[in-house]
């Protein structure tokens, strides 16, 4: 018979990893190694696993709750140096991609109030 560690140890995730999976998307610790599971076998999965626990820590920090907030810090450095140095240049690159503005939308917003 597996144990919920064994589940763990074959996931590839660390306990940490696995609860902060479980924190953010409100499941059971096993539902949860599942989830990461499946997701470390996926082409953006990593990047997933890596937004679920940046998400964590921010909503760790607006409850105030430092303690938990630093200790999934931890959670996110170890996860980062486990599964790529590259995912944490990956992930900024797409959240700095995301962000910038569309020089074209105040072109098209010109060219719509010329019209009217």
């Amino acid at each position: 018979m597996l144990t919920i560690e064994d589940c763990i140890a074959l996931s590839t995730l660390t306990e940490a990893e696995i609860d902060a999976i479980a924190e953010h998307e409100h499941l059971p610790e096993i539902a949860a190694v599942e989830l990461g599971a499946y997701l470390m076998q996926t082409r953006d999965g990593k990047a997933r696993v890596k937004a679920m626990i940046v998400d964590d820590i921010h909503a760790a920090q607006a409850r105030e709750q430092h303690a938990h907030a630093a200790k999934l810090k931890l959670c996110l450095k170890h996860f980062l140096a486990e599964h790529g140095p590259e995912l944490g240049r990956q992930v900024s690159a797409d959240a700095r991609a995301d962000t910038t503005p569309d020089p074209r939308a105040n072109h098209r917003a010109d060219r719509a109030g010329a019209t009217d």
